[in-house]
């Protein structure tokens, strides 16, 4: 019988020098978990071996999900809530995994109680988990690897991330793979052979064959196992807002796998999962093809981002509407997906994605040469486009005559994107941190945001030493920054206010209530041509300020409203 193990000491925040009180995990709300103790891994594989036992005598696939974050929560509650076709009956059972860090742990214990440990707009994610745990019994979380030991499938959602070390120098940086690594040794040393490894990451093109193979393989080797590692690709397309869920189980998906049975066993398991007869499956021969459509699709997003930011510069110093201009491009039906890009691009995939193609060129493949030229320039033209937006702050400010140090600067939404919460690689935070590098004092309001963890855990979020404060000065007391709840407290006595994101109540403001929440007159910045001619008009006649990121023709009405031409 296989004995369960904690984690390595460098898996953990004890040290193998003798006991120690064991740490805890702090959930979002306050609720503090304790770390497993030594004593309770082999309880909980006893635990899992039960469950495992009793799920196969019902005739389940036993799923391991590793990682229970954005992606790995809300896949794990589509996977636990698959059906038979021809029964209706559950056919899989899953088991979430997380590491058992101070900083994620309390995800186990929420997820075993059925709450989803992410915070969602979607009315169904909530539901989801708690119908897979308490009512289908289909879902469950566990802290041990040795969970791996039980698996038909792992899906591994660990996180891979791209570090720059220059704001606006993709180049200047590096993918960070190492919790990949880490997780496939395990995974290698742990899954029965027969196990496929979905990986569901987005990953460096080349991952999967150059790094997952060899480690798994050679994990095998070390096992004495002779058979050739299950090992697919998968890449999600998720996102935030009020289709969260549906972005993950009704969506187009694209897989490929290392080999024929690879290949066929990915579409087995998806096929069960998905909507896959309204969103057919897309099977590639490598998945060195998956990783890179994923990385392709993202680039070119965030190129074509980024090239209309050179042409939102020319339409400010022209007089020309950016914003009327994308409209009127829009009726052609080749060009109706154009998209103002606003302060910036967040989320988790479009900043930093082309970064991880352009590494794993020279990294993984080996090539010298550079033949990457629009890719790493579009990131970092979208990396620093939000700096523009405390440019535009700052002469609006100016022509009212007040100065930036001495002002109170209200920002309007704090996520990447309009309705949602999602505050990963935001512009707002940039605008944030350059304001106040210069000196002012700034109050955020966002109906979607709790918590901004890129301020409030800014020494160790998203890891130790990789908080974008570091490219600015004048970020200490940034960690004391908190989202208010309270519209007309964020704007009183302010003297701008920064329309950031488009959130459905920002455009229903109207200037009067603007005006009036303020208490004076004050600089209004518009990121996301959200201002409309009448309220501009309406903004000037209050003896307001306005400005606008692509919106040139703000001086003519302006100059109109004043009777200067």
């Amino acid at each position: 019988m296989q004995k369960s193990n904690p984690p390595k000491a460098s898996d953990t925040s004890a040290s193998s020098a003798g006991p120690v009180e064991p740490a805890c995990s702090t959930c979002p709300a306050g609720e503090a978990f304790p770390l497993p103790s030594h004593e309770d891994y082999e309880t909980e594989l006893e635990r899992l071996r039960k469950l495992a036992r009793e799920q196969r005598l019902m005739g389940r696939e036993i799923v391991v999900v590793m990682g229970v974050g954005f992606v790995g929560a809300v896949m794990a509650g589509v996977i636990a809530d698959s059906t038979d076709p021809r029964t209706g009956d559950p056919n899989r059972f899953v088991i979430g995994m997380q590491r058992p860090s101070p900083r994620s742990f309390w995800k186990i214990p929420y997820l075993n109680r059925g709450i989803a440990p992410v915070q969602a707009e979607d009315p169904e994610v909530a539901p989801l988990i708690a119908r897979c745990v308490n009512e289908k019994h289909t879902l469950t979380a566990t802290f041990t690897y040795d969970a791996l030991t039980l698996a038909d499938v792992v899906v591994v959602d660990v996180q891979c991330d791209y570090h720059k070390e220059t704001l606006g120098d993709v180049r200047q940086g590096h993918a960070d793979i190492v919790a990949l690594e880490d997780s496939l040794k395990v995974i290698g040393d742990k899954i029965p052979p027969e196990c496929l490894v979905l990986i569901e990451t987005t990953v460096p093109p080349g991952a999967t064959e150059y790094v997952a193979y060899p480690i798994i393989k050679k994990a095998f080797a070390r096992r004495g196992v002779q058979s050739e590692p299950l090992i697919a690709h998968s890449f999600e397309r998720v996102m935030p807002g009020r289709n969260y869920v549906a972005s993950i189980r009704d969506f187009w998906r694209v897989c490929s796998g290392i080999n024929e049975e690879s290949r066929r066993r990915v579409q087995q398991f998806l096929s069960g999962v998905l909507n896959v007869a309204e969103f057919p499956l897309t099977v590639l021969d490598r998945p060195l093809e998956s990783e890179t459509c994923k990385i392709i699709e993202n680039s070119y997003r965030a190129t074509i981002l980024a090239f209309l930011h050179e042409w939102s510069l020319f339409a400010e110093r022209n007089g020309v509407d950016l914003i009327k201009v994308i409209e009127a491009i829009k009726v052609r039906p080749t060009h109706s997906n154009m998209i103002f890009p606003g302060p910036g691009i967040g989320g988790y995939c479009l900043p930093k994605d082309g970064g991880l193609g352009v590494w794993a060129y020279q990294t993984l493949m080996g090539f010298e040469d550079d033949i990457f030229k629009m890719t790493p320039q579009a990131i970092d033209i979208n990396d620093t486009r939000a700096l523009h937006v405390a440019q535009l702050v700052r002469d609006g400010l100016r022509n009212m005559g007040r100065i930036v140090a001495a002002s109170k600067i209200a920002l309007l939404g704090a996520s990447y994107r309009e309705d949602v919460g999602d505050t990963r690689y935001s512009g707002s935070e940039l605008i944030v941190r350059k304001l106040t590098e210069m000196g002012a004092d700034v109050a955020v309001h966002d109906p979607y945001v709790r918590h901004w963890w890129e301020f409030e855990k800014q020494d160790t979020y998203p890891s130790p030493g990789h908080s974008r404060s570091r490219f600015f000065r004048n970020q200490e007391r940034l960690s004391e920054l908190r989202v208010d709840d309270d519209l007309a407290e964020t704007l009183k006595e302010a003297d701008a206010v920064v329309l950031a994101v488009r959130h459905k109540p920002y455009e229903s403001l109207t200037p009067e209530q603007v005006v009036e929440m303020t208490g004076r007159p004050v600089a209004v910045v518009d990121c996301f041509g959200m201002l409309n001619d009448a309220k501009i008009r309406r903004f000037f006649e209050l003896r307001c300020e306005v400005k606008g990121l692509g919106r040139g023709h703000i001086q003519r009405i302006k100059e109109e409203v004043r009777g200067t031409r």
